[in-house]
């Protein structure tokens, strides 16, 4: 027989539902991922008027999120899933940190030779760093908030249309925000953007709008509805 809980602890226990835990400990991964995905530029191979486009391999993590995001909203609502994205800051913040600290402070073994790879892979300065989570913190905003107000009155209707909406306009702010606050005096920051935004609303509308059905309906599943 299991033991049973006191009942002051039962009455403090806080119910989370199943999904949100799903997606919650998802998120908070991809938060994390997304950084080191990053490092790769992806081709996209050739498109008809478009020509070659490539994109930092970030983006497949980064629209996960964005999914992620939607989704909570469509089956929590919108305050719960601005806390997710809130919440978010913490492990991308704590793993800014710890790969800091082990690449400059924490030294390398006499016998280990990739040292100066390993920092140039997965460093950033603390410019980009910051440009990271400015453009997260408010892209992910941005999206929660046209996915909600898109979904007023229409409650379970043209739900991969919404999604797709809110991502196409996050992942443009995205790209404006982090590009300018990277490479801004440094680089021609408006040749780097126009290939970059492209790309990423190519992969907004091949993405999206099935992994937002899935998700809800994933979650509705986890949730016993």
């Amino acid at each position: 027989m299991e033991p049973q809980a006191p009942a002051s602890a039962q009455s403090r226990a806080i119910l989370i539902p199943r999904s949100m835990f799903v997606f919650s400990t998802l998120y908070g991964g991809l938060v994390v991922l997304a950084g080191v995905l990053g490092i790769k530029i992806a081709y996209l191979g050739q498109w008809p008027v478009l020509g070659d486009l490539a994109v930092e391999s970030g983006i497949f993590a980064f629209l996960l999120l964005v999914v992620l995001s939607s989704a909570v909203a469509e089956l929590h609502g919108t305050a719960v899933a601005n806390r997710l994205v809130r919440f978010g800051f913490i492990p991308l913040i704590v793993s800014m940190t710890l790969l800091t600290l082990v690449i400059h402070v924490v030294p390398p073994a006499p016998f280990w030779d990739d040292q100066e790879a390993y920092a140039r892979l997965l460093g950033q300065g603390a410019r980009m760093q910051f440009a990271g989570l400015v453009s997260y913190g408010v892209s992910q905003t941005l999206n929660v908030t046209v996915f909600s107000r898109l979904s007023a009155g229409r409650e379970g209707r043209m739900l991969m249309l919404r999604a797709w909406i809110a991502s196409l306009l996050s992942q443009v702010v995205d790209t404006l925000i982090f590009i300018t606050i990277s490479f801004a005096g440094v680089l021609p920051i408006w040749d780097i953007m126009g290939g970059q935004i492209i790309a990423k609303l190519v992969l907004s509308t091949i993405m999206v709008p099935p992994f937002i059905w899935l998700f809800v309906k994933l979650g509705r599943k986890l949730d016993g509805e």
